[in-house]
């Protein structure tokens, strides 16, 4: 068909920091997340429901154009709810669009940061540079934005 994409729901799955995805074909175009349908998946198997009750639904948040497949291929970005439509523990989105938009933070602009760590590793031991092989170092103090392996 002349309008089919792929749309890409993704989430945060049960441990708060594993991202989830899961594709469906979507047959006409789209320029505003609530002209998605909402969708679903088992949340038991993310660790986010039980499993006589696991049934989470996905509700699209924002889209953006998958740089990975291209086209007119679509990201979704989706919050998790409950079938009654109750924000499930791992759905810090809600909270934090609850707070952004109390009229005493409207004002207000906030700032994000984003950190990246890394680690170099000994090739000849496959371990940390600067750690004691097989063990752990000392408090961070020492490697707290650091240049030296010492």
């Amino acid at each position: 068909r002349e309008f089919d994409f792929i749309a890409e729901y993704i989430w945060i799955g049960g441990t708060g920091v594993d991202v989830r995805s899961k594709s469906r074909t979507i047959s006409k175009p789209v320029e505003h997340p609530s002209e998605l349908p909402k969708w679903n998946y088992d949340g038991s198997s993310t660790g986010q429901a039980p499993g006589d009750d696991s049934e989470v639904i996905l509700y699209p948040q924002a889209i953006f154009k998958d740089p990975f497949r291209g086209g007119n291929n679509i990201l979704v970005i989706c919050d998790t709810y409950t079938p009654q439509g109750e924000p499930i523990p791992t759905n810090k989105r809600h909270k934090a669009a609850q707070i952004f938009s109390d009229a005493k933070v409207l004002g207000e602009v906030p700032w994000f940061g984003i950190e990246q760590e890394y680690t170099l590793m000994q090739q000849n031991v496959n371990w940390p540079l600067g750690w004691p092989v097989g063990g752990y170092p000392g408090p961070q103090g020492p490697y707290y934005c650091a240049i030296t392996s010492e």
